[in-house]
């Protein structure tokens, strides 16, 4: 009896342990699934739309559901536990898949009473409403519907699911999904992990207080929900066990609260980048001592410097980024401590220290990134102790001297970055070190000497993708070795001082994507055989070197080019045929090439895709009928191009026409279309033969920036549609036979920068709405017309304006005495930048969309001058040859910023001011032709710029002041007055009076009178003397009267 108990007890204990053995070797064949659940599993899929067929084991008939691609049971029971359908799962093999689901979700989904888990993530629902089925299933504790594309207002009865432990309804499409409030998070009391990353948030002010009632959470994340309001006080706090949180990405615009540092003591992770913090960040005591990742990088108005609460972190960081905060001052201290970052971002501030050496101690550092500081000094040689480097970013900033060889010794760097600060010398040998480097980038610096030595070991970089070396002082011939970096994408070496001749191993880098050699001194042939195995080239840009490209009539390249920039090579006399190959091209710029060909009818095809044609400064001839819709921005400037102006498609953005031979009237490129919207926003058909009435078809023409059609041949007035022009910043018309007002439509065209209607026939006098409304002005040109009245005292409430220009006209009055309250011309010029409309897009700005770098003409230091590069430290004043009267108002030299004056050929009368000398930037002043009398004031030798003077034909006296500048000038710029001394021939006497200087000249007649003036004052003063004191003398009671009065004056005194 007692055996048989054995057998039967030893017989239950086998079956018990083969069950336990079966699940936990995961055996799904004891037990089989449920026939009502693998039913609502088929009908459940029929609603779904399975593009990659990845629900292919989802069969009616034979298979296990149990067994079909992500359905996971319950071992003991057979019911479906699991649904893992996210977009990305392993299949059976392990083998790495894709699902893309779409459909809807049927209801029978509920059917699934035992299911837990459930893994929509990735999906493409396309927008279909969120299922409220899932919010039924309320047996759930983990759903990721994760960017499954539902969209819609997620319903509140999710909150009737109080097993739910993981939530993720992140979605990365904006507006996809929001709320109505959060209350029904108060349901999930024992939610644990939740995302609703994306997901509107916007209605639910109290999301903060709704989370503190959910005890249990460890990881929230509420990336860019359009939160705008952060309690910066919070008691009591209940989600204590909190270790994620992410708040990125919302518009808090507040300080960051401190008891998020405070009280959160269990943060490992914290997120809070792209949220607009301003002030300081939390003082005092963190307390987060498991904290490893800190994000607070993107909140620019964090105005101040690390706090020293980071210390009590010092040693569990790993993970730091703090760029873009607005820290200012030397390098945080705080960081000396945390010396297990494997991360480290300091980037974009305002840090203005040295790179301290310890840094360099930081040997668990796997990325560090300091760029775009103002960090100065050179780099340390212990840099190389940061041996497990990948990524190393010190760009823009001021570093300088040499690049230590040290740098040889991050064996793992992958990424280096050094552009753009001042470093110098050699390029370390021990760079050829980096075996495993994929992107260095040493551009813009003042590194010299040749581009490899021959003991360099260069050749055992293979891994290097990207190589930036462009904007150096780089010499030396192009190296053959440069064929063995054989995963080169992309090589710049412009903007440099390389010479020789391109190599032929160039041919050999079979995965170039870009070559940029621009701007050095190249010289020699360029052959087929340079082009040999650039199969995968796409852009070529060579410009600004001489070289000649020598290929066969028949070449048919192995590449196709997106972008070609070959400015002054060697291509003519011929057009280059095989051009005609290259089927995708969008750059093309073939300037100053020695063409002098007509366009072919094939080139026009090929630029159908082309935004960016420059044929300019060639010997093109020939008619254009037509310009390609698609073509955006067209430079055929500087050529013989001639016939009527071409047809434009409205697509147009840039078009420069100018310095040819085209003629006949401007209606046919204008008024094509004209009510149709034009995206033109440069304009330029200056010096060209065009004729005719400027057309009054601007009323599509809105986004145009610029317009130059000075230097032609055109009549009549300025139209009205021209009023329709609000975006117009720049408006040359120049050099014409415009006639009539200046038309008034104008003053709607309120961004006008520069203004220049020149050597026309204007007239009347000039509006006061210039001064009025266009208050951007900086140049304003109205020389050479026909305007009479007064200098309009409204032009003084341009402060922008650095260039006056109204001589030659017929104006008259004084001059307003409200000039200096133009306060760009009473500031010296801080800047050398054009003035410029447009963009420059690629690194090294050639062939990319040029624009319209601004110029004006200037009649300055006694010539004409077209100023383009400089303008904008150009100040002038030019109002000479006028019938302007008065004295030269003494404000005027309070404009200290001005570079050029000229008032001559007036009637001005007076003195020159006496202040003259604090114009210290003025290297023209002409006063000449005009009626000044006086000296000339002393503190003219403070004008040590001064380099034109003109001071002739006045009524100047006295004699000229000493300095090293007013010597050195010609005579003839004093001749016409009566002064003396160097640099005129006439000495001044011992007694320092006038020696009699002959005038010459317009005020010959009037320096007469002037003697006469003097002559007859002095006798008057001899006459009336004599005549009272001889009367005194012989006649008593004068004589009494006389003493009496110095008596009584006496008297008075003494009293």
């Amino acid at each position: 009896m007692q055996s048989s108990v054995g057998i039967l007890f030893l017989i239950g204990f086998l079956t018990i342990a083969g069950i336990d053995f079966s699940f936990c070797n995961g055996n799904y064949d004891a037990v089989m699934c449920r026939k009502d659940e693998k039913r609502a599993l088929l009908n459940f899929k029929k609603d779904l739309e399975d593009p990659t067929n990845g629900l292919s084991s989802w069969k009616v008939r034979g298979d296990d559901c149990c067994t079909w691609q992500g359905v996971v049971c319950h071992n003991f029971t057979g019911h479906v536990i699991e649904l893992k359908l996210g977009s990305s799962y392993a299949d059976m093999f392990g083998l790495s898949l894709s699902l893309s689901l779409s459909g809807k979700i049927n209801p029978c989904l509920q059917k699934l009473k035992h299911l837990r888990y459930l893994d929509l993530s990735g999906n493409d629902f396309k927008g279909i409403p969120f299922p409220p089925v899932i919010a039924s299933m309320t047996q759930l504790q983990y759903v990721d519907l994760s960017n499954a594309g539902f969209m819609g207002t997620i319903p509140h009865r999710l909150g009737n699911m109080s097993r739910l432990r993981s939530l993720n309804l992140k979605t990365d499409t904006y507006g996809m999904m929001d709320v109505d409030n959060l209350q029904w998070l108060a349901g999930l009391s024992h939610l644990e992990h939740l995302d609703l990353s994306g997901v509107i948030l916007a209605k639910a002010p109290n999301w903060l207080q709704v989370l503190n009632n959910l005890p249990f959470l460890v990881e929230l994340r509420f990336r860019r929900c359009e939160l705008d309001h952060f309690p910066l006080l919070l008691s009591p706090i209940n989600f204590t066990s909190l270790a994620v949180l992410d708040l990125s990405g919302n518009n808090f615009g507040s300080l960051i609260p401190g008891w998020i540092f405070f009280s959160l003591r269990s943060l490992v992770s914290l997120d809070l980048s792209f949220c607009n913090f301003i002030g300081q960040m939390p003082e005092g005591s963190w307390n987060l001592t498991s904290l490893k990742t800190l994000d607070v990088s993107y909140n620019e108005n964090l105005n101040s410097s690390l706090p020293n609460s980071l210390f009590t972190t010092a040693n569990s960081l790993v993970y730091l980024s703090l760029t873009q905060c607005g820290f200012q001052g030397p390098f945080p201290p705080v960081v000396l401590n945390m010396t297990n970052l494997c991360y480290l971002d300091l980037s974009s501030n305002s840090l203005n220290s040295t790179i301290p050496s310890w840094l360099y101690s930081f040997s668990h550092l796997e990325l560090l990134n300091l760029g775009v500081n103002k960090f100065e000094g050179g780099i340390s040689n212990k840099i190389g102790n940061l041996t497990s480097a990948i990524w190393l970013d010190l760009s823009f900033n001021k570093l300088e001297g040499r690049l230590p060889n040290s740098i040889g010794n991050l064996a793992s760097l992958h990424n280096l970055d050094l552009s753009y600060n001042e470093l110098e010398g050699r390029l370390p040998i021990s760079l050829g070190n980096l075996c495993n480097l994929k992107y260095i980038d040493l551009s813009d610096n003042k590194f010299s000497g040749e581009l490899f030595t021959s003991s360099s070991k260069c050749t055992a970089i293979h891994a290097l993708v990207y190589m930036f070396l462009e904007a150096n002082q780089l010499s030396g011939h192009i190296p053959d070795q440069i064929g063995q970096f054989k995963n080169l994408s992309y090589l710049s070496l412009a903007g440099n001082l390389l010479s020789g001749p391109i190599p032929e191993t160039l041919g050999h880098l079979s995965k170039l994507i870009q070559l940029h050699v621009s701007d050095n001194l190249l010289e020699g042939t360029v052959s087929e055989v340079h082009f040999t195995n650039l199969a995968n080239l796409r852009g070529f840009h060579a410009s600004g070197n001489q070289l000649t490209l020598n290929v066969s009539p028949d070449w048919i390249p192995p590449f196709q080019l997106l972008e070609i920039v070959l400015v002054s090579w060697h291509l003519g006399p011929k057009f280059p045929l095989w051009l005609r190959s290259q089927k995708g091209l969008e750059i093309i710029d073939l300037s100053c090439t020695g063409i002098s060909d007509g366009i072919p009818t094939w080139f026009w095809n090929l630029t159908s895709s082309a935004y960016h044609l420059n044929l300019s400064y060639n010997q093109l001839h020939g008619e254009i009928s037509y310009i390609p819709s698609n073509a955006g921005k067209v430079y055929l400037s500087s050529n013989n191009l001639n016939g009527t102006l071409p047809r434009i498609s409205s697509n147009l953005i840039e078009l420069d026409l100018s310095k040819n031979s085209f003629s006949g009237e401007m209606s046919h490129l204008l008024c094509d279309r004209k009510n149709e919207y034009k995206y033109m926003t440069v304009l330029l058909l200056s010096e060209n033969f065009l004729s005719g009435e400027i057309p009054d078809c601007w009323m599509g023409w809105v986004s145009i920036k610029v317009i130059d059609i000075g230097n032609n041949n055109l009549t009549g007035n300025i139209p009205s549609s021209m009023g329709n022009l609000r975006n117009l910043q720049s408006l040359h018309l120049r050099n014409n036979h415009l006639s009539g007002e200046i038309s008034s439509s104008l003053q709607n065209c309120t961004n006008l920068v520069v203004v220049d209607l020149s050597k026309n026939e204007f007239i009347r006098s000039i509006p006061t709405w210039m001064g009025e409304r266009l208050s951007q002005l900086i140049v304003l040109t109205l020389r050479s017309n026909k305007l009479d009245g007064l200098i309009p005292p409204e032009l003084c409430h341009i402060s922008s304006l650095t260039i006056l220009d109204l001589a030659n006209n017929n104006l008259s009055g004084t001059i307003p005495w409200c000039f200096n309250n133009i306060t760009s011309m009473a500031m010296k010029p801080n800047s050398s930048a054009d003035v410029f409309y447009g963009l420059v897009c690629s690194r090294d700005g050639n062939g990319c969309p040029m624009g319209f770098v601004e110029n004006a003409d200037l009649v300055t230091k006694g010539n004409n001058h077209r100023y383009v590069k400089i303008l904008t430290l150009v100040s002038s004043i030019d109002l000479s040859n006028n019938n302007i009267s008065g004295n030269i108002p003494k404000d005027l030299t309070s404009l200290l910023g001005l570079f050029s004056l000229n008032l001559s050929g007036n009637h001005l009368i007076g003195e020159i001011p006496k202040n003259i000398g604090d114009m210290r930037s003025l290297e023209s002043l002409d006063l000449s032709k005009n009626q000044l009398y006086g000296e000339i004031p002393p503190s003219m030798s403070d004008l040590t710029f001064l380099s034109y003077l003109n001071l002739s034909y006045n009524n100047l006296s006295g004699k000229i002041p000493l300095s090293t500048q007013l010597q050195s000038f010609n005579p003839s710029s004093f001749i016409g007055n009566k002064l003396c001394g160097l640099p005129l021939a006439n000495n001044c006497s011992v007694d320092g009076k006038t020696p009699n200087v002959r005038n010459e000249g317009v005020n010959e007649g009037f320096g007469s009178k002037v003697d006469w003036f003097y002559l007859s004052m002095a006798f008057g003063f001899v006459v009336g003397f004599w005549g009272v004191s001889i009367s005194i003398l012989f006649i008593k009671s004068w004589r009494y009267a006389y003493f009496q009065f110095l008596e009584n004056v006496w008297t008075r005194l003494c009293v």
